[in-house]
Order: structure tokens, then C-alpha cells, then sequence
């Protein structure tokens, strides 16, 4: 498991929906990289896709990556 998780740093433009310091799983699209963009799924457990910049992204360690996923 090769799970990656991004911090929010910025949500101007969504402040109802991105939460800044929050940490979010990413799933990886390499079509939406691309553009700059990436996609983040939130509190309802669907994915949303977002300006790259807003985030800092993150490789977690195989056994975080598993403690996270079953907390979020």
C-alpha cells in the first residue's frame, strides 16, 4: 500500500469544503496532475478535485497509511 495523503494549505474559494492544517487521502489521477489539480476525498467519502496548490502532499509510512485509513 502505497497510500498518499496531502495538508490542506490553502481554501480560499472553499471554506465550506477544505479545512487548512486538515490532512486528506489522495487518489492518484495522472490526467488531473497534469493540469495542477488534485484529486482529495472529503468528509462525505467522495473525491473532489482541487488546485494542486492548495495542498502539500505526503508519502506516509505503510503502517500510518493503514491506522489512517480506518480513522478517516
Amino acid at each position: 500500500m502505497n497510500t498518499k495523503y496531502a495538508v490542506c494549505l490553502e481554501n480560499k474559494g472553499y471554506k465550506h469544503s477544505l479545512e487548512i492544517g486538515k490532512l486528506y487521502e489522495i487518489i492518484p489521477d495522472e490526467k488531473v496532475e497534469n493540469r495542477q489539480m488534485i484529486r482529495v476525498i472529503g468528509e462525505e467519502g467522495e473525491d473532489y478535485l482541487y488546485e494542486a496548490k492548495n495542498f502539500y502532499p505526503l508519502i506516509v509510512p505503510k503502517d500510518l497509511a493503514i491506522a489512517l485509513h480506518e480513522r478517516i
